[in-house]
Parts: structure tokens; C-alpha cells; sequence
């Protein structure tokens, strides 16, 4: 019998019988539930995809031949196979990715995990192949049913198809879901072709019996054969793909290896674009996520392997306030609606569904579709709250521009995951958007420091008719509220100021955007007990930078903004700026995430490592506010 810990390579699985597969597919899913239930991870999505990776390795000779996981999270399975075996310290500091990794193997090549990409790596793949006179190798795409709504696979497939003679693969791993169900025309049709698998059984069986006919039946079989199309069309319209010119196999059961291989090596051989329709089940051979209907344990915490139950509560949510928040919205206002892509549960949008389901639009895996389609909404008179996490917006920054800013269009983008989420690697912090929606003419950002400011905030935001608003918040546990001492201009408008402690004389204005405010509030005891005076401020609506904070910061002898973005073009940058503008000479100083991509760890340990923690800022802090006393000091010395 094979044993899971003896394969430290694609080429250990050449050997192996239809038994040894099977038993190795069953090792397989034991390793994944035993070991991701100790770290949390993308349970589901690999649990369906064993016999397709086992069958992708056998048929093809990674990493000569170029296989491209889209998005990456059903990559658990690959990895085994390609000798890690090591899941200890899975999504942690010094452990495997959760996604393919460049640094981890010469079999992992695309690191992004955001989806609908794979189609375009293996395009460019393939043409590199083709010009450099590497016939023999292939590039392979393992896309899901659910990245196929994007429009990026859909611009790449129309590429892909002018190349008739490139030696690509398109393996559609289709089980009906990305995160939730797959929806759209696409889905129907892949439906379609899933319920009415007869076609190829209907053609073997019309050779083998016609055939036998003699010369009548060969006759009646050719007339069959060349009404093949026609045929297709009928019993299973995949002309959708052939008619882009693109060799349509399948569907074929994801979960027979024997099917599976088959089916690949007609695909490698064709020598041209093939696509390959496979019908696999996520979760699949572990009853607890098979059995979970919301998303068949597409991600999970730590839990107990035997039960599927959660092992740990990490609080109430940022993403549950707003979900409640949101129904809270939408019972106010009947012309809110709702706008996910492909998220609905993740981004909080699930209750608002439950209650309100004509009013909650999934667009699928398509943030640009969502910004301007959101824009139109506006236009005929409703308010869309599109829910998004934080690193997606990058997607549709130019819908968000164009679109939306450029049209004042009453739209509220809100931002889950923003800052630093850690876990799921550099692509999926949510780092970006406040650098880049700094630069948006006429958009508004609030960015809440708990729940409370969530809510106001949400309502606020929908409120606002005459452009675009955005409400970011981060990944993880709700702090306790933290309520102000004071509010400087009118409550519960743009341009209010809350502040939340204030000690001593003015010599520090830390300004703390959203949920850097607790941290900010560490800063200032340490400050406190350094007897340097200081005052806190939570701008609220953080863009544009309220004249309030500016005309507070001309009484102070240095300004601190704290934010989970980067420190370049962030919210920092901005009231430096303006505070030049206004010819106010007082310091600033930044603190915020540097211009890197930050490998997978704890949120706790990526802030730790940046340096955005109370202890590390209040050190800078106090020796900036030392180098000026200094400067000040030299200044008025008879010497100076």
C-alpha cells in the first residue's frame, strides 16, 4: 500500500493502480481534515479537488508543463503532492502558504489569489511556450465554475481561442459554487451541460450498434457523426465554448481518477486549446462540510475534526455588526439595495438577503461589473451598498473613478478586510484603498473605530446622494466601544471630530484612523507616563481630512496619524499636505503599513512586525517630540 508521506513528488504517483489512487485519495482527505482543523484554512474547496490533482499529475509533468491553480485556495492537495507535507504551521509565520507560493516549490507559480486570473497567466504561458519553440509543454488552468463569471477569464478565453495551435489546458473544476452557488447565465448553462452528460454515451452507443448495420448502418452513423453540432446543441449545448473554437471534453465525474486521466490525456494530445468540464463536489468525503449547506466549510477556524464544530469564539465580528447594521438600513430605507460579488456571506450581506431577497444582487466574481452597475442603480433612484472585501476594490478602482465619482453617483462601497488580515498572505490585505481613494474627486471615507461608529457611520453613508462614500473596516473581533469626550462640529455629519482623551499641554495630536484608535490610545498613556501631553482625535469621516483636525493641529507641536494603510499616499500624506498648504509648520509623522507585500501571518504578528504597536510608536513618537524640544531649545540659545 502507498503511504501519503512517501510521495515527495508528481513523478511518485506514476506507478500507482487504480487501488493505490483510491487509497491515496482517502489518505489524502484524513491528512487535510486532521491537520487543517488544528490550523483553520480552506477546508472544502480541497477536499473536492484530490482525484482531479492526483489525475493533473499523473497526465502532466509539472513543472515542465505549467499548471496555474486561479485563485489558489483549493492548492492544499497540489502541495502534498509536490513533497510538503509539513501543514504545522499552515496560513502562520514561517509555514506554508495558504495559496501556491513561489518560495515554497518550482511547481507553484502564480501567488495571487485573486480570481479569474488563471486563464490569462496560462495565455501568456503558452505563447512563451509556443514562440520560444517549446512544443512540448503545456500550460494547464484550473479555474472554478464560479471564477468563470469574472470578466478577465472571459477576455482571456476570447484570446486564447486565436491561438488554435497553443498547447493549452482549461480544466473547469465545476461544483457549482465559488463561495456560494455560482449565479448568472453561466451557471445555468454549466448546469445544463452537467445534467445532460447522455451526449458522449449516446454517440458510443449509436458506433457500436449502427456500425454492426453494414453498409446501411455506417451510413447512418457517418450522417449521425456529421450531425454532431447539431446533435451537441440539443443534448448538451457546450457550443458556447466550441464556438469560440475552443475543443469542448466532458463533463466528466471529478472524483473518478480512472475518468479524470482519460479525459486529460485526450485534452494534452489534442495539441491545441481544450477546455475540460469536470463535476467534482466541494467538501467532499467529510460529512460535517458535505452537510454544510451556507458553503461546505470553504474556510474554517480551528475545529473539532470529528464534528466540524468551531473549537474557539473569537467575539462578535466587525463583518456581524454590519450585516445586522445593514438590515437595520434596509428596513428604514427601501431604497437600499444590496450588491455582493459572490461573497454574500462573508461580507455580511447574508441577513440582509433573508429578509429582503429581492433587494440583494450577487454579480458573481465581477467587482467592476458591481461599481458600475451600482452607478446605474443610483441613477434610477436607489442607493446600492456594495460589499466588497478591501483588497477586491483594486479591481474596480476605475469603475469607482469614472463611474461613480466622476457621475456623483450615490453609491456607499463598504470595505471588509481592510488593513492588515494577515492570514491569507499579501494578496488579500486590504492595504491599498485608502492610498488610492485618497486621490477620487468628491468621494467620501469614513473609517469606524467599533461598532457603534460602524453603524452611524453605514447610516451616514447612505445618506449621501451626491457621490460615492466608502466604509472600511478590518478583519476580526469587535473592540468595546470607545465613546468620545467630546465632539468638535455637528455630531453625526462629514466634518465631525470626535475625541477621545485628552492630558496635559498640546504637544501631540495623534490622530487615529478607525481601528488604529485603540492602538492610538496606548500610544497616548505610554506618552502620559513620559509626561509629554497629548490628544486623541478619531476624524470619523477620514476623506477628505476634516478642516477640523487641521485647524487643531496648528495648536500642537507635532501631529501623529497611526492607519492601516500604507504609509505612502495615505491618510498621513494627505495631512501633511494640506497642513502645507495652509502654511502650518507644525511636524507630521506617519505611521502606518510600508510599501511591501507582507507575507502570511497572525494579524497580531504582521502589526508587531511593521512596527504599528503602542509600544513602537509611542518609542518614535517620544523621539520625535525629544528632536524638537532640542531643535526649539538650540533655537533660542544665544548660540542659535
Amino acid at each position: 500500500m502507498v503511504r501519503l508521506s512517501s510521495i515527495e513528488g508528481p513523478g511518485d504517483l506514476a506507478g500507482l493502480g487504480p487501488e493505490d489512487l483510491q487509497d491515496l485519495a482517502g489518505q489524502i482527505r484524513e491528512f487535510l481534515v486532521e491537520q487543517v482543523s488544528r490550523t483553520g484554512g480552506h477546508l472544502g474547496p480541497n477536499l473536492g479537488v484530490v482525484e482531479l490533482t492526483i489525475a493533473l499529475h499523473r497526465v502532466f509533468a509539472s513543472p515542465v508543463d505549467r499548471i496555474v491553480f486561479d485563485t489558489g485556495h483549493q492548492a492544499y492537495v497540489h502541495k502534498l503532492l509536490t513533497g510538503r507535507h509539513d501543514f504545522s504551521g499552515l496560513r502562520q509565520a514561517g509555514g506554508l502558504s495558504g495559496y501556491p507560493s513561489r518560495s515554497e516549490s518550482e511547481h507553484d507559480i502564480v501567488e495571487n489569489s485573486h480570481a479569474s486570473t488563471a486563464l490569462s497567466w496560462a495565455d501568456g504561458i503558452a505563447r512563451a511556450h509556443q514562440l520560444r519553440g517549446e512544443d512540448h509543454r503545456h500550460a494547464v488552468a484550473v479555474i472554478g465554475d464560479g471564477a468563470l463569471t469574472g470578466g478577465m477569464a472571459w477576455e482571456a478565453l476570447n484570446n486564447i481561442a486565436a491561438g488554435p495551435e497553443r498547447r493549452l489546458v482549461i480544466v473547469v473544476n465545476d461544483n457549482g459554487r465559488s463561495y456560494a452557488p455560482t449565479i448568472g447565465g453561466l451557471a445555468h448553462h454549466l448546469h445544463t451541460l452537467r445534467t445532460t452528460r447522455g451526449y458522449e454515451r449516446f454517440l458510443d452507443w449509436g458506433k457500436g450498434v449502427l456500425q454492426r448495420r453494414g453498409a446501411p448502418g455506417r451510413l447512418a452513423y457517418e450522417a449521425l457523426h456529421g450531425m454532431k453540432k447539431g446533435l451537441k446543441d440539443v443534448v448538451a449545448p457546450q457550443g458556447m465554448f466550441e464556438d469560440l473554437g475552443i475543443k469542448y471534453l466532458g463533463p466528466v465525474d471529478g472524483h473518478d481518477i480512472t475518468e479524470v486521466e482519460h479525459t486529460l490525456r485526450r485534452a494534452r494530445d489534442y495539441g491545441g486549446p481544450v477546455i475540460v468540464h469536470v463535476i467534482t463536489r466541494k467538501g467532499k468525503g467529510y460529512a460535517p462540510a458535505e452537510n454544510d449547506t451556507a458553503d461546505h466549510f470553504h474556510g474554517v477556524g480551528v475545529i473539532d475534526p470529528e464534528t466540524g464544530a468551531p473549537l474557539a469564539s473569537s467575539g462578535t465580528g466587525w463583518t456581524s455588526v454590519f450585516a445586522d447594521a445593514m438590515v437595520e438600513l434596509a428596513d428604514e430605507r427601501p431604497e437600499v439595495v444590496g450588491i455582493t460579488a459572490a461573497m454574500m456571506i462573508p461580507v455580511g450581506l447574508h441577513r440582509f438577503h433573508a429578509k429582503h431577497p429581492e433587494r440583494v444582487i450577487d454579480v458573481g466574481i465581477a467587482e467592476q461589473h458591481a461599481a458600475t452597475s451600482a452607478a446605474g442603480m443610483a441613477f434610477a433612484g436607489l442607493h446600492p451598498v456594495v460589499a466588497i472585501y478591501a483588497t477586491f476594490l483594486n479591481r474596480a478602482f476605475d469603475q469607482v473613478l469614472m463611474d461613480c465619482a466622476l457621475h456623483r453617483a450615490g453609491v456607499t462601497f463598504v470595505l471588509d478586510r481592510a488593513g492588515v488580515t494577515g492570514d491569507d498572505g499579501a494578496s488579500h490585505n486590504g492595504m491599498w484603498d485608502l492610498t488610492m481613494l485618497a486621490m477620487v474627486p468628491g468621494l467620501r471615507l469614513a473609517a469606524p473605530r467599533d461598532g457603534a461608529t460602524l453603524r452611524e457611520e453605514l447610516f451616514e453613508a447612505a445618506a449621501i446622494g451626491d457621490g460615492p462614500t466608502v466604509v472600511r473596516f478590518p478583519k476580526g473581533a469587535v473592540p468595546e466601544d470607545l465613546p468620545a469626550i467630546e465632539t468638535l462640529g455637528t455630531p453625526g455629519q462629514p466634518g465631525a471630530v470626535d475625541v477621545l482623551f485628552r492630558h496635559g499641554s498640546p504637544d501631540v495630536l495623534l490622530v487615529a484612523v478607525g481601528a488604529m484608535a485603540g492602538t492610538a490610545l496606548d500610544v497616548a498613556a505610554r506618552l502620559g507616563d513620559q509626561g509629554i501631553g497629548v490628544t486623541v482625535v478619531d476624524p470619523r469621516w477620514t476623506l477628505p481630512v476634516p478642516d477640523a483636525v487641521l485647524e487643531l493641529a496648528a495648536g500642537f507641536r507635532l501631529v501623529v496619524v497611526v492607519e492601516d494603510n500604507l504609509v505612502r499616499g495615505g491618510v498621513g500624506s494627505v495631512v501633511r499636505e494640506l497642513l502645507a498648504v495652509r502654511h502650518c509648520p507644525v511636524p507630521v509623522a506617519t505611521f502606518g503599513i510600508p510599501t511591501e507585500f507582507l507575507d502570511h501571518a497572525g494579524r497580531a504578528a504582521v502589526l508587531e512586525r511593521i512596527g504599528l504597536t503602542g509600544q513602537e510608536i509611542s518609542r518614535a513618537v517620544i523621539e520625535n517630540v525629544t528632536r524638537i524640544a532640542d531643535e526649539v531649545s538650540a533655537s533660542r540659545s544665544p548660540a542659535g
